[in-house]
């Protein structure tokens, strides 16, 4: 059943997922009480802070939290996830096979310790690792992932943008088990250092994986985090090349002590590095304030960043669209602007 009802140019939706037959777990019809497994990450045995945004928009769901840790030498961030307010118990497991977070052995492992801990929620943040993992998670559980939550209406009602966020879709969801991802913008970090939650080992099924691990490259940067970054400088097309790109944004960011993004278009034509792409098909971001430099503002993009709380925008075309959602505009030529900005704002 599918209902519609517009709101100015918004259209509000209401989804009912059908209910599927389940093989697994045959008691899950006892189930009644709401119990929420959060998917934390970690790298090098170093808690991703962002991560714990899957705790927050667990507690609005009410019931008991857990969260999960999986890699080398995950003691330490299991120890400081187990410190988070609401927070009830940590499953951690310690296993070098997980440590990159491969999909592939990664939601076997998550799975089993979904149908152990008999959980009704399942909650990890829209990131690459969450984009990457929860669908496979959802496949093995025979059940309909639910994807980029920005709220929670009730235990089977979310809320989801559509249409690159044209439209807002409130979906309620049949399953017995929600699979969800939420948009770490929208719900805030989980923070304190109150907790006293129980670290306990998860299950470890051991299973092989076809894929292998082979290497990285990793780039360095004393540069906020784009995705939990206060302030965010981006650089679109009209930079016209990556050299360009560095000599102009990257000296305004650092004026600022603002991360660097870049639009898709910026990316493609290879003058900034794919992780800085901000976008519908990049990072989602909402920082205090965001300067798009030399972007036209496709609907694409607004998509990434619309939310952010101040929108500064620098362009020669006084009618590009990104002009439309800007509180402060400034139509000029952003090679002769920007660095006028970057010497103003030096201290």
């Amino acid at each position: 059943m599918i209902v519609t009802a517009a709101t100015g140019k918004m259209s509000i939706c209401a989804v009912r997922a059908p209910l599927l037959r389940r093989s697994f777990l045959p008691n899950l019809g006892a189930r009644s009480l709401l119990s929420t497994l959060a998917l934390l990450e970690q790298r090098g045995g170093q808690l991703n802070r962002g991560s714990l945004s899957a705790v927050s928009a667990a507690k609005k769901l009410g019931g008991p939290v857990h969260g999960f840790l999986a890699g080398e030498n995950v003691t330490g961030a299991a120890e400081e996830a187990a410190k988070v307010h609401g927070i009830e118990k940590i499953l951690a497991v310690d296993n070098e096979a997980y440590e990159k977070g491969l999909p592939e052995n990664f939601a076997p492992l998550l799975a089993e310790n979904i149908k152990k801990g008999g959980y009704t929620h399942v909650i990890a943040s829209h990131t690459a690792f969450g984009k990457n993992l929860m669908p496979r998670v959802a496949a093995l559980l025979d059940l309909q992932q639910i994807s980029d939550v920005v709220d929670i209406a009730d235990e089977s009602s979310f809320v989801r943008p559509i249409y690159a966020g044209n439209a807002i879709a409130t979906v309620e969801s049949m399953d017995p088990i929600k699979v969800i991802t939420i948009r770490g913008t929208a719900f805030p970090a989980s923070e304190g250092s109150s907790g006293t939650a129980a670290v306990v080992k998860g299950v470890d099924p051991q299973q092989g994986s076809s894929t292998e691990w082979v290497s990285e490259e990793l780039t360095k940067s004393d540069r906020p985090e784009l995705s939990t970054a206060s302030k965010v400088v981006s650089g679109g097309r009209g930079l016209k090349s990556k050299q360009d790109f560095d000599n102009v944004i990257l000296p305004l960011a650092d004026a600022l002590g603002a991360a660097v993004g870049a639009s898709r278009a910026a990316v493609d034509s290879g003058y900034a590095d794919n992780s800085l792409q901000v976008g519908q098909t990049g990072k989602v971001v909402a920082p205090q304030l965001y300067m798009a430099v030399g972007i036209s503002g496709a609907i694409q993009h607004l998509a990434g960043m619309k939310d952010s709380k101040v929108i500064a925008a620098i362009n020669k075309d006084a009618d590009a669209p990104i002009f439309q959602v800007a509180d402060v505009g400034l139509v000029g030529d952003l090679f002769q602007k920007v660095p006028e900005l970057t010497e103003k704002l030096k201290p």
